[in-house]
């Protein structure tokens, strides 16, 4: 696995051995950051289930200003320090070790508002999938203009509307696809 572009292009990113982890692949990554364009550069990025880190580095290395990675696994959290390490990234990049739920409410406590917010729980984690699209529609952390992504199945359907947060694309790629969520316009 590899960063894709930008300031770390082509480094080599650790996974962890086995099934633990389902790393987003780099043609996915590609396409997302692709479609996201130059707005990435300067915005706050959230990866919510961060796993390798990847989402987030990509985002870096694409001139993110500032990433959040969420993770709870412990033998996550520490692939994602050493891949931080090892591209010697620092104060650009944090680490919350945490149940996503737990982490969105840390963050609206501390008033961050977030330009961009990707989330891919595991696939099978059916309730992860609602019940973080609720609290993200509900949630001052999705700054006016910012943009909810969530990687999923094909044939998983998401919901058209979720509190505040309408669905605005969805791009498939081989067996996954990615939902593009906005801010609902105001009636």
């Amino acid at each position: 696995m590899r960063v894709i572009a930008g300031k770390y292009r082509s480094r080599t990113l650790r996974s962890l051995k086995g099934r633990m982890l389902r790393p987003t692949s780099d043609r996915l990554r590609e396409t997302l950051f692709n479609i996201l364009g130059p707005p990435v550069g300067g915005g706050t990025f959230v990866d919510l289930y961060a796993g390798t880190g990847a989402v987030g580095i990509e985002a870096l290395s694409r001139g993110a200003r500032h990433v959040i990675l969420v993770e709870q696994h412990a033998p996550a959290i520490a692939l994602i320090r050493r891949n931080l390490e090892s591209l010697g990234i620092g104060a650009e990049a944090e680490i919350l070790g945490m149940h996503v739920a737990r982490a969105i409410e840390r963050l609206e406590a501390r008033n961050v508002h977030a330009q961009f917010i990707f989330l891919d729980p595991p696939y099978a984690a059916d309730v992860e999938y609602e019940s973080t699209l609720e609290a993200l529609g509900e949630s001052p952390l999705v700054a006016p203009d910012g943009r909810v992504i969530v990687e999923h199945l094909r044939k998983r359907e998401l919901p058209e509307r979720t509190g505040d947060l309408e669905l605005a694309r969805v791009v498939e790629q081989g067996d996954a696809a990615l939902s593009f969520y906005r801010l609902a316009l105001a009636a």
